[in-house]
């Protein structure tokens, strides 16, 4: 190997060492340097996170192991990175297992709740991720009692709520901020709403790890799932799911695969300790195939088979990013642009549809047939953001300055 290759990977080892040390000294925001340059005035965070460089050069220390290169570092420590995640949104690792996806987390509570199955009562809101809604039409076309709770004025109310959660509602799902607008739930208000009368909550968190302060435990949520592709400046394919310590052990379990059972006897974690095997030549006898354990926590009730490794080094260092700078100082640094941008907008005549006490980092505007009317000004103008049908979605991150703000309320047209 040429010493320029060694070299190399030698920086990718060097990478969280770095970001550690930033811990002591974090970047200040908008902090440009930790990402790749760009000509573009990218404000669709909500939609795609960039990612941070250091995380590049993980995946690629990743990447040369994979290739059996001798100079590669050793792996990322998976439990550590559960671990991280676990002190940012104020959980213990045993309650937090990998996933896939956020829809695939929401979807593996449904099965544990033991949905469609007899029916029940579920109570969502339409301020929950809108790809969801499908998923709750189906169920409740195969005899589940779906209950929808609809916005007032980009907001769901409290009050609305408390009427919608009944006795004899089994789950409320929503989504803590929500991918539309940025309204945020009064996640710990409604938790007690269902619990006082028998019912679970689940939460989409994606929009909220990573961008505002997030405390699992003390809201008393019961469930929740995010991918990391978007505030925790992760990749697609991998995020987490939480379940609260206890809520598990009257459940019944709905999803089987390798990483939620091990050999009797096996040390907890995530480490691999597969079942003990009774039917390979010199295996000790047993009268089944196989003996084994449950794993305890949310790694044995939801861990099934093998997921995205190569993005574990990238939510790695994005997690440690985050945590050296603080989400408070992310959430207020996002607050400024949000709030340049507010007055930008109502200047020009935009009707803004986020609550205006909303202290998170996206930002709506109506305006019909917006995709149409604005794609081609904005990128001729170098700006990305979110067009849709009939309202955009400006969402600033760590890296955005005012210049990004001035550039884009300089290319809109009045509305």
């Amino acid at each position: 190997m040429t010493l320029s290759r060694r070299q190399a990977i030698g920086s990718a080892l060097a990478t969280p060492v770095a970001v550690k040390a930033a811990a002591a000294s974090p970047p200040a925001l908008p902090d440009k340097s930790s990402f790749a340059p760009t000509p573009v005035a990218y404000l669709d965070s909500a939609s795609i996170h960039p990612m941070i460089l250091g995380a590049r050069r993980a995946m690629d220390a990743y990447a040369a192991g994979r290739t059996l290169d001798p100079a590669a570092p050793p792996p990322v420590d998976r439990a550590a990175t559960i671990a991280r995640f676990a002190r940012l949104v104020n959980a213990d690792p045993g309650e937090v297992t990998w996933v896939q996806s956020t829809t695939m987390g929401e979807q593996a509570v449904l099965r544990a709740l033991g949905f469609p199955g007899a029916g029940g009562r579920i109570v969502t809101d339409t301020l929950h991720f809108y790809a969801a809604f499908p998923m709750y039409q189906e169920l409740a076309s195969q005899g589940v009692d779906v209950t929808w709770v609809r916005a007032r004025d980009g907001r769901i109310l409290l009050e609305d709520m408390a009427r919608a959660i009944t006795p004899g509602t089994g789950l409320v799902s929503l989504s803590l901020v929500s991918t539309y607008n940025g309204f945020q739930h009064d996640l710990k208000a409604v938790c007690a709403l269902a619990h006082a009368v028998g019912a679970l909550v689940y939460a989409d968190i994606i929009h909220a790890a990573g961008a505002v302060p997030v405390d699992l435990h003390d809201s008393g949520v019961d469930f929740t799932a995010c991918a990391t592709y978007k505030w925790l400046m992760g990749d697609f394919g991998l995020g987490f799911l939480y379940a609260r310590r206890g809520i598990l052990d009257d459940l019944r379990l709905a999803d089987f695969g390798y990483y939620g059972f091990a050999a009797p006897g096996a040390a907890p974690g995530i480490g691999l300790s597969p079942p003990q095997t009774h039917v390979y030549p010199m295996d000790p006898p047993g009268p089944a195939p196989t003996s084994y354990v449950h794993r305890t926590g949310a790694l044995g009730h939801f861990g099934t088979g093998t997921y995205a490794q190569a993005v574990i080094p990238a939510i790695d260092h994005g997690l440690d990013y985050i945590a050296a700078i603080g989400v408070p100082a992310i959430q207020a640094h996002a607050q400024q642009m949000i709030g340049a941008l507010r007055e930008g907008l109502t200047a020009k005549g935009y009707r803004l549809i986020t609550p205006a006490d909303a202290r998170t980092p996206l930002l709506t505007a109506l305006l019909p047939d917006a995709r149409a009317r604005l794609a081609a000004t904005l990128t001729r103008a170098q700006v990305r953001l979110s067009l849709h049908d009939h309202h955009f979605r400006i969402a600033p991150s760590v890296f955005t300055d005012m210049r990004d703000v001035e550039r884009l309320l300089g290319a809109l047209p009045r509305a």
